[in-house]
């Protein structure tokens, strides 16, 4: 067998990131999430209810799908890399949930506009979201072997950085050939590329196999360049896999450390998530956004997402994780509040102009492309709420990639070189065990106070739980 470099190796696991991070961008935030809660919203209304309702339950069912989804990947994981960490092989893991990543993704093309299959596309965006974060778990389990534990921040982070950028290269080619604005035209003004049929959506539905390849292509460098360490010789069976798990859960109460984190994890990421998952609906549902700005906002929190991670591996190498997660869960706090005090007309009860605030037309000429001149409307909509929105999306991307990245870090600290996937399982476990918990919470306030706004408030609540569990874990982990 042919030898690969350290160097191919990381930059092998680098790429993981760069093929999956679409998944995340494209389809749970920024433009599949939004076109799923528009047709939802839009099919609802057709049912008779209000439009307050329709949003709200629209909202509430991208919620449930997301609870599922984390529930089985919350209760599946630890299992699984426990098998992994028996036979000593996690290639073959990864590879099979890439096949779910894939086939799911691709499915998402059958989105019919007019919200007849919701619940079909529902399924698949399931697997595919189930596929992405199993196979997760196993590429994190390999980074302990990756470098030194003194790099594994500056590892992290870069990988994080790495990904994002990734995820911003590819919204921004939908965004320009493919996704339709309410004119039939793309943000530059081209019908969507491949003759694909506007009134039909199919540029917007065109994200899930566009997702499906872009993955595709660039896992070859991950497979190419990324070995498995020597394997065991033993399978092991599910029977073993459940008693290697309770064993090392029943060894969590002589590592108050580990069981703080992992804990502290469980909350402060389950709301990271929530935010994710509903940032794109809550700008369409609440602010009126079309799925075109959406996709422009997502592209200038990924890059902030990408500029974050990096600069925060240099922090983390220099001061250690546990300072750096505990800054960006004050200020992902701080963003919370904010948006749930906000609507178009108040910010904290207090009124704000829906008048446009920055110029209305900076035009671009592109005279290079076959006659092509178009004038890109450049905040000619942008009022206060809008801006501020904004904002809170830099932050969130920039911050949010930062606690990923950093929490990544701290958990290698955490883990025993022995078994790195079923530890990172556990890690898994407590990021996904209460993963059903935010978008749950998520559905429940809405439908309680029937606002799309006020439905995002349980997140504050489990940051700051998250925050306060920080309190009992050890800046250099507990190895030892």
């Amino acid at each position: 067998m042919q030898v690969v470099s350290k160097r191919k190796r990381i930059w092998g696991w680098f790429f993981f990131d760069w093929a999956s991070q679409p998944f995340h961008t494209l389809l749970v935030t920024f433009v599949f999430g939004p076109f799923f809660a528009a047709v939802a919203a839009d099919f609802f209304m057709g049912q008779g209810l209000a439009d307050e309702a329709a949003k709200a339950q629209a909202q509430s069912i991208w919620s449930l799908c997301l609870t599922v989804t984390g529930l089985i990947i919350g209760f599946g994981g630890p299992f699984l890399g426990a098998l992994a960490d028996i036979s000593g092989r996690r290639i073959p893991w990864v590879m099979a949930f890439s096949v779910m990543y894939v086939a799911g993704a691709a499915g998402l093309w059958f989105m019919n506009p007019d919200g007849s299959n919701l619940w079909w596309m529902l399924i698949s965006f399931g697997i595919g979201f189930i596929g992405a974060e199993f196979a997760l778990i196993f590429v994190n389990s390999q980074l302990p072997s990756l470098c030194d534990k003194d790099d594994v921040g500056k590892i992290s982070g870069s990988g994080f950085a790495f990904g994002y950028l990734g995820g911003v290269i590819a919204l921004f080619i939908l965004l320009l050939l493919f996704v339709e604005q309410s004119n039939g035209k793309t943000l530059i003004g081209l019908d969507p590329a491949f003759g694909l049929n506007a009134e039909a959506k199919e540029g917007t539905r065109a994200v899930g196999p566009i997702t499906a390849i872009w993955f595709a292509v660039f896992m070859v460098p991950y497979f190419l360049w990324v070995r498995d360490g020597k394997s065991t010789g033993q399978w092991g069976s599910f029977g073993d896999a459940i008693r290697l798990v309770v064993q090392s859960i029943a060894n969590l109460r002589n590592r108050l450390s580990l069981a703080s984190y992992l804990g502290s994890s469980m909350l402060y990421r389950d709301a990271l998530n929530g935010l994710y998952g509903f940032g794109g609906v809550y700008a369409l549902l609440v602010l009126g956004w079309e799925i075109t700005a959406i996709g422009v906002f997502g592209i200038v929190a990924a890059i902030s997402s990408a500029l974050f991670c990096w600069m925060g591996g240099i922090v983390d190498r220099r001061i250690g994780p546990k300072p750096v997660i505990i800054f960006s869960i004050l200020i992902l706090i701080l963003v919370c509040v904010t948006i749930v005090g906000m609507s178009r007309e108040q910010l904290f009860g207090a009124p704000i102009s829906s008048a446009p605030v920055l110029p209305e037309v900076i035009a671009f000429n592109i005279p290079f492309v076959s006659e092509v001149s178009f004038a890109i409307s450049f905040a000619k909509n942008v009022a206060l709420p809008d801006l501020i929105f904004f904002c809170c999306g830099v932050l969130i991307g920039g911050f949010g990639g930062i606690l990923q990245a950093t929490s990544r870090s701290l958990m290698v600290r955490h883990t025993n070189p022995e078994y790195p996937t079923e530890s990172f399982g556990l890690y898994g476990l407590s990021g996904r065990a209460t993963a059903f918990l935010a978008p749950m919470l998520i559905g429940v306030a809405t439908t309680v106070t029937g606002s799309a706004r006020l439905g995002i408030s349980p997140v504050v609540v489990l940051f700051i739980l998250g925050l306060i569990l920080l309190i009992w874990v050890r800046a250099e982990g507990d190895q030892d």
